[in-house]
């Protein structure tokens, strides 16, 4: 049995507490509502920190993974990049987030404990 959250859910979690913390978030592409994966776009006030998505550690452990070039510098990069991924994988969700410490409050919010 799989004990996996919709992706969906999860999404709406995550947006709700982002928003709920005084940040903001925003899907720009909505995947799959059952098992689609989920790409996070993390910004702190604008700036650009870098992409996350749910992964697995060498034991095996839920936790965010680093994804895709990590030395963006403008925002048409950050575009073109997940519209890359997406093309791939229309099941992917892409969600934007602007808050401190994005990276943090999506574990706490959509990984399982």
């Amino acid at each position: 049995m799989n004990d996996r959250l919709p992706s969906g859910i999860l999404v709406s979690a995550l947006l709700r507490r982002v928003n709920d913390a005084g940040g903001m978030a925003m899907v720009l592409a909505k995947g799959h509502q059952q098992a689609g994966s989920i790409l996070l776009i993390l910004n702190d006030k604008g700036r650009f920190d870098g992409f996350v998505e749910p992964g697995r550690d060498l034991s095996g452990n839920p936790v965010l993974v680093s994804a895709g070039p990590g030395d963006i510098d403008s925002p048409a990069e950050v575009t073109a990049y997940w519209q890359r991924r997406r093309s791939r994988d229309p099941d992917l969700w892409v969600v934007d987030l602007d808050i401190p410490f994005a990276q943090r409050v999506a574990a706490e919010t959509i990984l399982p404990r």
